[in-house]
């Protein structure tokens, strides 16, 4: 439980306080479906905190974003030098943690549900928020904790003895394949909650990430040739027309609510009258091809062309925004399809994979490759359109790393701006915070 408590002690002012699972009493309390469906809930209602500040430990550690005004701990992560006492990386660990503990605790208590079905469905969605939670943790921090089960505050080896990727990553396939095979089809569960076509898309991204390519192609196949999810025809309302037939995962949130609203959209934009998060980078505007009229008044914010136009509120208070968090999307099913094709190497001529690259290309109106077997797509194209199709939504580092791009891209990027670059910088430190609770048993990462 001390995990999830220190979670939420560790929010800044601008993080809501979402009401948390721990303030009721779990003894006692699973007692039947539906109190563990409620805890079920309350793993999504978890989610709700991850991406509140994740732009800023994704987007703005890669050449896509920066800070408005380079200032505080912010400059930390446009510059590439975070420090291991960043509260916005400890309350990322501590977020992630907190869903894992969440998740942990309905798997804990399953047996009360008496139709195998629903059991089933609500252990699936448990190991896909745990899976989920563990995939940003192992690609952000490398080698962390592996918490199974339901810890308390006399565990402390498990809670912060660092297991091995390799270990982390079994675990995060044994879940996710689970709950392929366990959840219901998009169409039959609530928008927001977990499908079989979200945890089949993020495994398959899991595997990518590993150099499965084999595997990876199969899943994907399946799903660009499935009629569960299409592109929607307007790119805008890919962002503005939420719960629409692209999204295979979202993180849902509510307009002007004080517990169900969130406020990265307020940071993305006007980010108050001194801050300001998010922003473009001139290497970012450079790349864009002015050919690119669709994306380029969602890319860019029309009323201020130096801040993402993605997730722009409506609400009444700029604070409590009401945008969908968009974790996975078609689009990027087709272009991981064409990369998992291309498995790991500069090029390919297969059809199938040039097809999947079109796809995005012809739904905003770009020239689209020969499908006749002449065509060739290489790693820099599909570099190039994952980084504008996909910018803004958090891929832009691992998909530098995934493509093996990290070092060229950043330290040529690094140069330019004046400061450093080091393969270290791959890796967040390990909260400080976290390495002191652990009285010595928490190691820090290369560099820190």
């Amino acid at each position: 439980m001390f995990i999830v408590l220190l979670s939420f002690a560790a929010c800044d002012d601008n993080i809501l306080d979402l009401e948390p699972l721990s303030a009721v009493g779990v003894n006692g309390y699973f007692n039947n479906a539906d109190e563990v469906e409620s805890a079920v809930i309350a793993i999504y209602d978890g989610m709700q905190q991850v991406p509140q500040r994740e732009f800023a430990v994704l987007e703005m550690r890669t050449d896509n974003t920066r800070t408005k005004s380079s200032e505080g701990i912010w400059a930390e992560f446009e510059d590439l030098n975070v420090q291991e006492t960043n509260g916005v990386v400890a309350d990322y660990w501590a977020f992630n943690y907190n869903v894992i503990f969440r998740s942990n605790l309905v798997l804990e208590h399953l047996e009360v549900v008496p139709n195998a079905t629903e059991r089933a469905q609500f252990e699936a969605e448990a190991k896909f928020g745990r899976a989920l939670s563990y995939f940003n943790l192992v690609r952000a921090f490398g080698d962390v904790p592996l918490v199974d089960q339901v810890i308390g505050p006399e565990d402390t080896e498990e809670a912060y003895t660092r297991d091995s990727s390799d270990d982390i990553y079994a675990l995060i396939i044994s879940d996710l394949t689970f709950a392929a095979s366990n959840l219901p089809a998009k169409g039959e569960i609530t928008f927001g909650r977990a499908t079989s076509g979200a945890a089949n898309g993020i495994l398959a991204k899991v595997h990518l990430t590993l150099e499965n390519y084999s595997d990876a192609e199969t899943i994907l196949e399946a799903l660009v040739n499935g009629t569960e999810y299409s592109l929607m025809d307007d790119y805008q309302d890919v962002f503005y027309s939420e719960g629409n037939d692209e999204i295979l995962f979202a993180i849902p949130y509510l307009n002007d609510n004080s517990s169900e609203s969130q406020d990265f959209s307020f940071e993305m934009t006007a980010g108050g009258v001194v801050s300001g998060l998010n922003y473009l980078t001139n290497e970012f505007i450079n790349a864009i091809d002015p050919a690119d009229t669709e994306r380029i008044p969602v890319l860019r914010n029309p009323a201020n062309q130096a801040e993402v136009g993605k997730f722009l509120t409506n609400s009444a208070d700029v604070r409590f925004g009401g945008n969908d968090w968009i974790v996975l999307r078609h689009a990027d099913i087709y272009l991981m399809h064409a990369e998992a094709i291309m498995a790991g190497g500069t090029s390919t001529t297969t059809v199938s994979a040039i097809r999947s690259y079109n796809a995005i290309r012809d739904r905003v109106g770009l020239p689209t490759l020969a499908e006749d077997g002449t065509g060739t797509l290489t790693l820099d194209m599909l570099s190039a359109e994952r980084r504008m199709e996909l910018a803004f939504e958090n891929h832009r580092l691992y998909d530098l790393i995934r493509m093996g791009k990290a070092t060229e891209v950043l330290s040529a990027f690094a140069a330019a701006n004046g400061f450093n670059y080091s393969n270290n910088d791959l890796l967040l430190p390990i909260p400080l915070r976290e390495i002191n609770l652990s009285d010595g048993l928490l190691t820090q990462n290369p560099g820190y």
